[in-house]
């Protein structure tokens, strides 16, 4: 059997890098008022119920926020937002100044002008190395079909009509 030296985390972050993920903000409504946190890692994981998955980081000081409010709403975001991926990225601020949103069926924030919004309530979470893996029961979602999706490539962000160039310029 063949060793390898361990894959390093840069390693990791430059390869799957390549994977080109959609954006969003992961919302929910707290006695406190709302919360929420940029996230990359976010995907379908079952039709039949009808589930999702994200992964926040257990450094994430929002998670628990979220966590405990038992529900929360995905906030696929749109080309034309790509600002507020850097807004909710950030720790320590306000981070829905300026942002305009209404509730969800169950009650948690949607951002208004989302390309897409997925509500759910906390169904199980996993432990995922230096991060958490949460699943989510869909209750109620939609989506608006006149917008682009905001994509993130390589370390920096991208839009569907930027693909081509982005492809031609790795061959």
């Amino acid at each position: 059997m063949t060793t390898h030296p361990p894959v390093t985390p840069s390693q990791l972050r430059n390869v799957l890098g390549h994977f080109a993920t959609g954006l969003t903000i992961i919302t929910a409504a707290t006695p406190t008022g709302p919360v929420g946190f940029t996230c990359q890692s976010f995907a379908s994981l079952s039709l039949e119920p009808a589930l999702v998955t994200f992964s926040p980081a257990k450094t994430s000081a929002t998670w628990p926020l979220l966590r405990a409010a038992g529900r929360f709403t995905v906030n696929i975001l749109p080309a034309e937002h790509q600002h507020l991926s850097g807004q909710f990225a950030r720790s320590g601020t306000d981070k829905f100044a300026g942002v305009s949103y209404t509730d969800s069926p169950l009650g948690n924030p949607v951002l208004d002008q989302s390309l897409a919004w997925v509500d759910c309530e906390f169904h199980q979470e996993y432990d995922g190395g230096d991060h958490t893996i949460v699943v989510g029961a869909v209750h109620a979602l939609s989506a608006r079909a006149e917008a682009e999706p905001l994509l993130f490539y390589k370390g920096a962000y991208a839009t569907v009509h930027q693909a081509p160039a982005l492809l031609g310029a790795l061959s």
